[in-house]
């Protein structure tokens, strides 16, 4: 049974490795966007 206990909790710390990677993706890409649309305004603006 101990056995099983840790090939579980290591799916589990691959998984959410995983989703951390994704979600940190995300986000890095939302603010990359979001810098995009400020350096773009301040451009029309000039």
């Amino acid at each position: 049974m101990a056995g099983i206990k840790s090939i579980g909790g290591f799916f589990m710390f691959i998984i959410g490795g995983i989703i951390a990677i994704i979600v940190g993706s995300f986000m890095i890409r939302g603010t990359m966007h979001l810098w995009d649309k400020s350096d773009s305004d301040e451009k029309k603006e000039k």
